[in-house]
């Protein structure tokens, strides 16, 4: 590993937090896919797994940050442990209410009361933020191992979602995803030393949302059409694999879209680049938009992994530059609520992406749903062009999380003493 980042695991207690925090992440790649795998192995109605998938995620967008926002207040001990628990038991009545032939309005409920899941990146970027807050530079390169991190978990996450359900048995992926969500959330809240200082409602400055914050709003817009990407994406290509006569090979395929970024994420985090932060923001999701056109002009499965590493290239930078741009706009009461509406939004276009994507490929094929990602792309882009201004405004109210912003945008605050925002 290269020395920026052996470097920022000096601290005590960060290599603790990080396995932990690995384990419960590999859900995030695990349970959409492996609920959609085990419908669409017992049913074969994509729509209806769409449907089942975007329900689960529209529900995690709805609770998470709502779950965060009770941790910023509480601590992530007291928070994360019994909602962990109700997620968990609602995926394994989910799974039994499949296996049985249950009504599908169950399937739903459980998928509903499932997204109460806690969003483990933000957490544990969190900790890398209360010891690295005074250092943008070791924050920077933590932001970009816990991107690489996430993408690691999409490497191998969908592999094992998918080849459980298909050569084992249907419901074995959201199993042993929920298995590794209560296994890291309980390793990860057993480290108390680590564990950032709540922020009881009494000592915020308000009670108001992160999401009050005209940065957060942009960032997290942008990111619903983002995550319309990722879950069309998910869609279209195991669709399409199964057309091919090799379905259990998407897991494969996905993994080489996710090590693009892996590659990209490592590169990014050994630089220091100069340049206006919101600039170099918009320039990554338009590079993301650009790269799904590929896409739609695949032929075969070899040329499709190709096209997804290319587009890989795109999504970490850009995900690592959007967490220094939320430390920049939230405060630091309310910095794991201010990353977890990142998730949100991902969440919320996840579930629309996979339900369109769904509707087009059961109607018009599977390559048709790559027109879902391409459209997403673009909405991304608009979005975020209609935006910018809102990044480079300087902050109201609250004080920002940090005088840094994990070393990504110090050029802006020379640019704009009175704070970016």
């Amino acid at each position: 590993m290269p020395s920026p980042y052996r470097a920022i695991f000096a601290a005590p207690g960060t290599r603790g937090f990080s396995a932990a925090g690995f384990i419960g992440r590999i859900p995030i790649s695990m349970v959409g896919v492996g609920i959609l795998t085990m419908i669409s192995e017992i049913t074969g109605r994509y729509a209806m797994a769409s449907a089942l998938t975007g329900t689960l995620a529209l529900a995690a967008a709805a609770i998470g940050p709502q779950v965060s926002r009770l941790v910023d207040q509480y601590g992530q001990r007291r928070v994360l442990r019994p909602a962990t628990l109700v997620s968990v038991a609602a995926v394994a009545v989910l799974l039994v209410a499949a296996a049985g032939g249950w009504p599908d309005w169950t399937l739903f409920v459980c998928a509903a009361v499932a997204g109460c899941v806690p969003s483990v990146g933000s957490m544990v970027r969190a900790r890398w933020t209360a010891i690295y807050r005074d250092s943008p530079r070791e924050l920077h390169t933590a932001y970009s191992f816990e991107s690489v991190v996430d993408e690691v978990c999409f490497i191998f996450g969908p592999i094992l979602a998918i080849g459980l359900s298909t050569t084992w048995f249907p419901e074995a992926g959201p199993l042993i995803a929920a298995a590794c969500l209560l296994v890291g959330v309980w390793l990860l809240t057993a480290q108390r030393s680590t564990e950032p200082e709540a922020h009881p409602r009494s000592a915020q400055a308000d009670g108001a949302s992160a999401l009050n914050s005209p940065g957060l709003q942009v960032l997290t817009a942008t990111f619903v059409a983002t995550g319309a990407i990722f879950g069309s994406i998910d869609v279209a290509t195991l669709a399409f694999a199964e057309e091919q006569g090799a379905k259990p090979a998407a897991s494969f395929i996905l993994a080489i879209w996710a090590l693009g970024s892996c590659i990209a994420g490592i590169v990014f985090g050994l630089l220091h680049l100069e340049g206006r932060t919101e600039r170099r923001w918009v320039l990554g999701v338009c590079a993301m938009a650009v790269s799904m056109i590929p896409l739609l002009l695949a032929g075969n499965l070899p040329i499709l992994a190709v096209a997804l590493f290319v587009s890989g290239l795109a999504i970490a930078p850009t995900m690592i530059t959007t967490m220094a741009l939320i430390e920049a706009h939230v405060p630091r009461a309310k910095l794991t609520e201010g990353m977890t509406w990142i998730s949100t939004g991902l969440a919320v276009g996840v579930a629309l992406g996979s339900a369109v994507a769904g509707w087009v490929i059961d109607a018009a094929g599977a390559r048709s749903g790559y027109v879902v990602s391409i459209s997403a792309g673009a909405a991304a882009a608009a979005v975020a062009f209609a935006g910018y201004r809102r990044l480079t405004r300087p902050a109201q109210g609250e004080e920002p999380s940090s005088d840094g912003d994990g070393g990504d945008s110090g050029d802006s605050r020379e640019e704009q003493p009175d704070r970016v925002a």
